[in-house]
């Protein structure tokens, strides 16, 4: 590989490190209170209300059944809006996280779901208001899975950024399409693809070993 080349490449992969860290951030800060509203509004949940439970997963379930590239094209006015161009890294986080989120929240929903109810019970025996219980036992005891599911999206969010270089997002996905493919250059397709398996293998194994560290059974 030339010297232009490598260095097209660890421009390619910082921009889809930025991609994925930036869409993922926003995913996490975004998706779980969603989870969370979808588990304390269950029937039988800390703050039940079935209109609302029902209202954010009709939300989350129609935003999650609509394929990545679709969503890409149908959010450009969107992105336009918010980053001022369609076109780009930063254009493509845009998209990114609001793909990201649902799927996110859908994940914590399924970690918070697995607290002990024995424990919600505990607190609520000792006073312990909604908010006590949401800090003190729900996050905290469903932390590993957390965790465990932000990682699975980080994952998830590098084969989507490698997937929004096909419209122009930069990243992998861009020099693998724009060298590797149209220019046929083979060497620039297997680099690309080593980079990506290095990548998500070193995500899974620190999300694998955070985990290992908060969970406490």
């Amino acid at each position: 590989m030339t010297p232009i080349m490598l260095e097209l490449l660890l421009r390619s992969l910082w921009e889809t490190v930025l991609m994925t860290v930036a869409s993922g951030v926003i995913s996490l800060v975004a998706g779980l209170p969603l989870g969370l509203a979808l588990v304390v509004t269950a029937r039988g949940g800390i703050a039940e209300n079935l209109w609302i439970n029902r209202t954010v997963g009709a939300v989350i379930n129609g935003f999650r059944s609509v394929p990545f590239i679709i969503l890409l094209v149908a959010l450009i006015p969107l992105t336009r809006l918010i980053v001022g161009t369609a076109l780009g890294t930063w254009a493509a986080i845009v998209p990114l996280a609001i793909a990201a989120t649902p799927y996110y929240a859908r994940i914590a929903e399924v970690s918070l779901r697995e607290v002990d109810r024995g424990l919600i019970d505990a607190v609520r025996a000792m006073g312990g208001n909604r908010w006590t219980i949401i800090r003190e036992v729900l996050v905290p005891e469903a932390l590993p899975g957390i965790v465990a599911g932000f990682t699975v999206t980080l994952v998830t969010l590098i084969g989507a950024s490698a997937m929004a270089g096909a419209i122009g997002a930069g990243g992998l996905g861009d020099l693998a399409i724009r060298y590797g493919y149209q220019r046929f250059e083979t060497s620039v397709m297997i680099a690309v693809v080593a980079v990506l398996i290095v990548l998500v293998c070193g995500i899974q194994w620190f999300g694998d070993r955070l985990v290992a560290k908060l969970d406490r059974r």
